[in-house]
């Protein structure tokens, strides 16, 4: 199942040029804005585009008081999510670590880092032990039964983690990942805080690899929203990023085993918080220039670009709910490929004009305040919401008027099969907004800002 989370829209129009010109930059700016706008914890220093959310969750303790404040709400719910948190964090770090020069270039690359910064600081409290890790904070259930603002919450938020009884292989390898990766954008920025991330990477990556299952069997609350179907391709992905970050042979040794002992390169399927196959193909593609991995990643690429189903206005589209984020992240991966010299032109032009359709060469923007006609009824709740002390309540969800903050820079959904999208708060299919849909979107803008388009 995919989760059932709420998500918010917002008005706003900015930076749209006609006939297919964006300005990609704003654009990533944007996106920036809308990791400020889901952030958990105690806040400062917020931009001011994002200065209505205020301190939220103070009270996050683990089941021995543990401080599990900060991290990120997942999409227009309040649960913390660790599974698509760090994701989500791995791929943003990604994005730096490639093209960090582009970052600095449009004054985006502190914003960058302080987005990553207030993942990898809540991984550092979620793992209490070499061996123990906390997966969620607060129940499903529970928080979507409420609509209102975080900083109004008053419901239990009870906190679940993964140790040696109760493994989660693939919640530990990804977050190995996210602080690998974090690792190297920090390493010249930050070295001490880098050595910290290392650290706790490696720790998790060997309890991922000791402690086999999958986090979904062990935090039952995760399954109904981020149920996990395997383990094997985090192994693989977990692998990878040590490797890069420590350029450690036995990491990568241990990624090409399990990545042919586990058949990842016959997976065919777009990167997603539950599938690395793709993305570990393109990293490998990448960073060894392995024929293997190549062929991988370019048997999917053509396949995708070529061979999938498309909507009538040109979206390569792979299924109902988010189909945008399916696009964007698929679109990342053979932007990865073009940078390992695999048909280079032809599939950054090919990206450019699925992240065009997105931002408005389909009549309209998908990107929350930005472009023409924007999304303005998102489902998120936070973004709904009038400021204290106006009542927030399941009749403001129900309600027709716009959201009452402009959320900058969330991509919503997107369309069905046949272009059609209807702005209503309601359609969490088409209309949600999440921290992972935005993670390989910026991607694509940074990526092809960096290669002149």
């Amino acid at each position: 199942m995919q989760p059932l989370r709420c998500a918010l829209v917002l008005v706003a129009v900015c930076a749209f040029v006609q006939g297919g010109s964006y300005d990609y930059a704003d654009v990533i700016k944007k996106s920036l804005l809308f990791y400020q706008a889901q952030r958990s914890g105690r806040l400062s220093g917020m931009d001011p585009l994002v200065s209505w959310r205020k301190d939220s969750a103070l009270n996050d303790r683990g089941n021995n008081g543990e401080d599990l404040t900060g991290g990120y709400y997942d999409a227009g719910d309040f649960v913390k999510f660790g599974f698509p948190m760090a994701y989500t964090i791995t791929l943003l770090s990604w994005g730096v670590i490639d093209y960090e020069n582009t970052y600095s270039s449009i004054g985006a690359l502190s914003a960058a880092r302080a987005a990553i910064k207030w993942g990898t600081d809540y991984f550092i409290k979620a793992h209490v032990s070499a061996n123990e890790l906390y997966g969620q904070v607060g129940n499903g259930g529970a928080d979507h039964s409420w609509w209102g603002r975080p900083e109004d919450m008053n419901m239990d938020r009870p906190a679940y983690k993964i140790d040696t009884s109760r493994p989660g292989s693939d919640l530990a390898a990804e977050t190995a990942a996210a602080m690998a990766a974090a690792s190297i954008v920090f390493k010249n920025a930050d070295s001490n805080y880098a050595n910290t991330l290392l650290r706790h990477a490696k720790e998790l990556y060997n309890f991922a690899d000791n402690y086999r299952g999958k986090y979904s069997d062990s935090i039952s609350d995760a399954a109904a929203f981020y149920n996990s179907y395997s383990y094997e391709d985090e192994l693989v992905w977990g692998a990878i990023w040590l490797w890069r970050a420590t350029n450690d042979q036995n990491y990568l040794n241990k990624a090409t085993q399990y990545y042919n002992q586990y058949s990842i390169q016959y997976k065919n399927s777009p990167l997603s918080w539950d599938d690395k196959s793709t993305g570990a193909s393109a990293l490998l593609a990448k960073l060894t220039g392995g024929d293997q991995y190549k062929s991988a990643v370019q048997s999917f690429c053509d396949g995708f670009y070529y061979n999938q189903q498309k909507t009538p206005k040109g979206l390569i589209w792979y299924s109902d709910w988010g189909s945008l984020r399916q696009s964007m992240n698929a679109v990342w991966v053979c932007l990865q490929a073009a940078d390992a010299g695999v048909k280079t032109g032809e599939y950054r032009s090919l990206a450019k004009k699925q992240l065009d359709y997105a931002l408005g060469d389909a009549g309209r923007s998908f990107v929350v305040g930005f472009g023409n006609n924007p999304p303005s009824h998102e489902q998120h709740r936070a973004a709904s919401c009038p400021d204290a002390p106006a009542a927030c309540d399941w009749n403001t969800y129900n309600g027709g008027q716009s959201n009452y903050h402009v959320l900058y820079g969330a991509l919503v959904g997107g369309p069905d099969a046949n272009d059609y999208y209807n702005d209503v708060r309601s359609d969490y299919v088409h209309n949600e907004v999440a921290c992972d849909y935005n993670a390989g979107f910026q991607n694509v803008l940074v990526s092809l800002k960096a290669n002149g388009y």
